[in-house]
């Protein structure tokens, strides 16, 4: 009895003993886990004509260049309109730059630099926008196409998506301009026309004619992530996320063929019942979860800036990553910055109730982690689906990852900075973009590729992003001309 009574309190002695340790490595970790935010002054906001801006913003809106892929001529006659309110609106900037009408309808301004040997910048944007969900038109408060100044908001369809950017550009390279300014480097301004289907016919064309003329960015800007209000759970600061990456797209196209017959007679194998059951194998057999990349280099410079636990748990993922990776699973949003997402689409089969289908289709689209290729999602695909009946057929518009921006390069140090600068209130960190943006067609063009738009969100704005009531408020926009015009003065002064 003695012998069971010493073990046991040398069991707990060295239990005690090591939570100790653990917990003193942990808090270690944690104290050593210092800022990693750039310390810079915050600059006098410059005078904007806000209400002026919106105004003019508010008109852009009322263009409808909703963009089609299979009509790619349904909005000409609004981006026509378009361009002629960009032309008439900014004639400072018009004046000082060369414009060129790429794939029919994209933009590109050349404002040419002092300093021939200084490397060229690029600041994308596009102007076609999403069109609104049938039947949800009485849900917004505003019309979307009305462009509606109201409440301190510029309401309508691309007030954040993009029009807001690509305006707010404009008004800042205006006012520059009026004021004399000539960059030293050469600024690109790339307003591709078709990114919300593809972007192949705008963004994509204009970084083959850059290519052809032997041109090298420094970095492109394009829209991207956002600054983010009480939606990242301990941290107290709103968070402004740096895209350095982003996902990859492959829709892939499984197709299974069997005889057709009378319903009254079905084989054991049918149409539908192979194609369900390779479908929900897919969705059995998602693919792994990672913290990698430029989501563990979020995680790592957020660290610091957390409170409570929060702060011990990401400073210490070799401990705390599955449980990390437990709490991102649980929703659709979070989940999708640390896995190749697999989302089934299309689904065609069968035109009588009581015929056998000869033949089914599925589409399934997948957002691709960087680190993970078109080639290795298709044989992920081919190893659940596990039926050679099943044909796998790829996408047009398919692409691997882009290449992975560093933070140590000095294009994201002078982001970071003008982040700093005019919104000294957020905490910035690199992240990883989830969706696709026309930034993916300059990779060929681009040392470095950033996406960041200046736009302030809380979780309830997020559910405007190509929803119901999109809008940007006039001060937001303010601030978002203030923000380029800062950054064009640290890139290209």
């Amino acid at each position: 009895m003695r012998r069971l009574l010493r073990l046991i309190r040398n069991i707990v002695a060295l239990t005690v003993l090591a939570l100790i340790v653990l917990a003193g490595v942990l808090a270690t970790n944690t104290v050593r886990h210092g800022s990693k935010q750039l310390q810079v002054a915050a600059v006098p906001p410059v005078e904007v004509d806000e209400q002026g801006s919106a105004k003019r913003l508010s008109e852009a809106i009322q263009f409808q260049t909703i963009s089609n892929f299979l009509n790619p001529e349904q909005d000409a006659e609004a981006l026509r309109g378009l361009r002629a309110h960009i032309e008439t609106s900014f004639p400072a900037f018009h004046a000082a730059a060369k414009r060129e009408i790429v794939g029919g309808h994209s933009l590109l301004y050349t404002w040419e630099g002092s300093d021939p040997k200084a490397q060229s910048i690029g600041l994308l944007a596009h102007q076609d926008v999403v069109p609104i969900a049938p039947k949800t038109e009485p849900d917004w408060q505003q019309k979307p196409f009305s462009g509606a100044i109201a409440d301190g908001f510029i309401w309508g369809r691309g007030s954040w998506d993009d029009k807001g950017n690509l305006y707010a550009m404009l008004e800042a390279a205006e006012q520059m301009a009026k004021q004399g300014f000539r960059p030293k480097r050469t600024i690109y301004f790339a307003f591709g026309h078709d990114e919300e289907v593809s972007g192949l016919r705008g963004a994509g064309a204009i970084a083959k004619l850059l290519k052809s003329r032997g041109v090298r960015l420094e970095f492109v800007l394009d829209e991207g992530l956002l600054i983010t209000e009480g939606i990242m759970k301990g941290l107290p600061k709103p968070a402004a996320l740096i895209g350095v990456a982003e996902k990859g797209y492959a829709t892939l196209v499984l197709t299974v063929r069997a005889t057709p017959g009378h319903s009254s007679m079905p084989p054991r194998d049918t149409a539908i019942g192979m194609m369900s059951a390779a479908l929900a194998h897919l969705e059995d057999n998602r693919l792994p979860m990672h913290v990698r990349g430029a989501v563990s280099e979020m995680f790592d410079t957020l660290a610091p800036e957390m409170s409570g636990f929060n702060r011990v748990v990401l400073s210490n993922l070799w401990l705390f990553k599955p449980l990390l990776l437990r709490e991102f699973e649980k929703s659709g949003t979070t989940e999708a910055m640390v896995r190749t997402t697999t989302a089934l689409t299309i689904f065609n089969a069968g035109e009588k109730d009581n015929v056998l289908p000869g033949n089914a289709e599925a589409s399934v689209n997948f957002r691709l982690l960087p680190g993970d290729t078109q080639a290795s999602v298709s044989d992920h695909v081919r190893d659940s689906v596990r039926n050679d009946r099943i044909s796998i057929g790829t996408f047009d518009g398919n692409f691997d990852p882009p290449p992975v921006t560093g933070t140590g390069s000095a294009s994201y140090r002078k982001l970071n900075q003008t982040i700093r600068e005019i919104f000294p209130d957020v905490v910035v960190a690199p992240g990883l973009m989830i969706a696709a943006t026309d930034s993916r067609h300059y990779s060929e063009v681009a040392d470095n590729i950033l996406r960041f738009s200046p736009v302030r969100a809380n979780s309830d704005d997020l559910k405007r992003f190509h929803g119901t009531n999109e809008r940007i408020s006039i001060k937001n926009y303010g601030d978002m001309i203030r923000f380029y015009i800062r950054l064009m003065q640290n890139t290209a002064g």
